[in-house]
C-alpha cells in the first residue's frame, strides 16, 4: 500500500513482507520505525526524498515495528530508526542504525544498485 503523502513510499507489513521485499525484482530500502520516535520523524523526510530520487530503481517502504513485531524480531530490531537494504531474498545487504546524512544514504543506495 502506498503512502498517500508520497506514492513512492510503500507501507510494509507482516502480510506483504515476503511479496514486497523478499521477492522484489529490484533493491528494497526498508525504514523500520515507530510512532512517538522523534528521530524516526526526522529520518522520514529523508526517506521521502530518496524515494522520489530513486523512483523506479529502488523500492522504498516503511515498516511500523509495533504493527509488525514479528518482522522486527526476525531482523533483531531493538532500536529505531533502522534502515535495511535488501537486494532479493531475506538477508539485508546493508543497514544503518539511527540517523545519518543524506549523502551517506545516497552512497549506500548507489552501492546496493551496483551490486545488482
Amino acid at each position: 500500500m502506498a503512502n498517500p503523502a508520497n506514492p513512492n513510499v510503500l507501507e510494509f507489513t507482516s502480510e506483504n513482507w515476503a511479496q514486497e521485499v523478499e521477492k522484489s525484482d529490484k533493491p528494497v530500502m526498508v525504514d523500520f520505525w515507530g510512532p512517538g520516535c522523534p528521530p524516526c520523524v526526522q529520518l522520514s523526510l529523508l526517506i521521502d526524498r530518496l524515494a522520489n530520487q530513486f523512483a523506479g530503481k529502488v523500492k522504498v517502504g516503511k515498516l511500523n515495528v509495533y504493527d509488525s513485531p514479528d518482522v522486527a524480531s526476525k531482523f533483531g530490531i531493538t532500536s529505531i530508526p533502522r534502515v535495511f537494504f535488501f537486494n532479493g531474498g531475506d538477508k539485508p545487504k546493508r543497514s544503518i542504525i539511527g540517523l545519518t546524512s543524506e549523502a551517506e544514504m545516497v552512497k549506500i543506495v548507489n552501492s546496493v544498485l551496483l551490486d545488482q
